[in-house]
């Protein structure tokens, strides 16, 4: 009694056909018994975009439709977009997501719903899916009579490693909320009671920042599989983060980008705001002629395989995947330089961090140990 598991990162395609992204990664996906993904834009046309959001868009209602045509069904809506366009903008995304035959989790009328988990049932199987955001825009979260997604909010605190000298570097110490944990792992606890596996999906991270995990992002999974959870899917950073084991189960600190579409003007790649984002990568140039507006580090992602059953997590696989001017992502055949790439940079950025995870190519994968 299993079943194939797919998962994917960041999606937001901004075309006129949403579905034409996914053309030469979708027959793959559709493979899969069950598919996840983190959609990072509003399906809606109504709302008025609130003044703490910065880069947003409105998606088309049928990327909602293109999700699920793509074996993209489980979709995560927990992120720091939740609210951009405001309780409209949320409402209509869940309901287009609805329409389509998607089910999702992290965004919500109240708490309550935006804590609410999927269960799916697929040959047997019972799957749980709980979703949290810890990149929250003032008032993106959701209170017991306010809209918005489930948050897993994250304290910092600055160290100055030189008390009597004024302006040097401080040690960055960053830790989960404690509330927001406690309701996390109460909820992955009750929902193990219904479900043979249980999943999390993380939004957290530094965006843009190679191999940086900080600490509560890691405390955060480490909870979750202390909990009960079998796997933790991380999303948010647009790039390739390290990925690591805890007590034999996998947490993936960040999927990274996978369909998203982001042309960028001369006046925004001349703004004082995407100047301060660019410092956190230096090599990020803006191509105004480019339909994927990312570092180069962004040009590198990758699918999630595995097998689930009642035993948790086995046969785990990480698809390579490069993401062009067009935006669009394609897989990495093995005897492309490319895959290597990417298998070295997944080696360099888990080393940095301090992670002892093994990576080795077999065949057209990279598999993890």
């Amino acid at each position: 009694m299993s079943l194939n598991f797919t998962a994917v990162g960041d999606v937001a395609p901004d075309r006129e056909d949403p579905a034409s992204i996914f053309a030469h990664v979708r027959d793959r996906l559709r493979s899969a018994d069950l598919g996840y993904c983190q959609l990072e834009v509003n399906l809606t046309t109504r709302g008025t975009r609130l003044p703490q959001a910065r880069h947003t868009m409105r998606g088309k209602p049928e990327i909602a439709d293109a999700l699920v045509d793509t074996g993209l069904e489980v979709v995560s809506f927990a992120g720091n977009h939740t609210m951009d366009w405001g309780p409209d903008g949320m409402f209509d995304t869940l309901g287009h997501l609805e329409r389509a035959g998607a089910l999702h989790m992290g965004a919500g009328a109240n708490i309550a719903e935006a804590r609410r988990p999927v269960l799916v049932e697929r040959g047997g199987l019972k799957v749980g899916f709980l979703a949290v955001n810890s990149i929250l825009p003032a008032n993106y979260w959701a209170e017991e009579d306010r809209p918005g997604c489930a948050p897993m909010r994250g304290h910092t605190l600055y160290e100055q490693i030189e008390t009597d000298q004024p302006g040097t570097p401080a040690r960055i110490h960053t830790f989960p909320h404690r509330e927001d944990l406690a309701a996390l792992t109460a909820s992955i606890r009750a929902l193990k009671q219904q479900a043979d596996v249980v999943i999390l999906s993380h939004h957290a991270g530094i965006h843009f920042v190679p191999a940086v995990v900080p600490d509560y992002q890691r405390d955060v999974a480490f909870a979750a599989i202390d909990a009960g959870a079998d796997m933790v899917l991380g999303c948010h950073a647009h790039i390739l983060k390290g990925m690591e084991f805890y007590r034999g189960r996998p947490i993936i600190h960040s999927l990274a980008n996978f369909a998203l579409d982001l042309k960028m003007d001369a006046r925004h790649a001349a703004s004082k705001g995407f100047r301060e984002i660019q410092k956190l990568n230096p090599d990020w140039v803006p191509d105004l002629d480019s339909s994927y507006n990312f570092p180069p580090d962004s040009a590198m992602s990758m699918v999630v395989e595995c097998r689930l059953d009642r035993d948790g997590v086995s046969d785990l696989r990480l698809v390579p995947v490069w993401i062009d001017r067009d935006a669009a992502p394609r897989f990495v055949p093995p005897e492309d330089p490319r895959f290597t790439r990417i298998l070295d940079y997944l080696r360099q950025i888990s080393t940095e961090a301090g992670f002892t995870t093994v990576y080795e190519a077999d065949a057209e994968v990279i598999r993890p140990r």
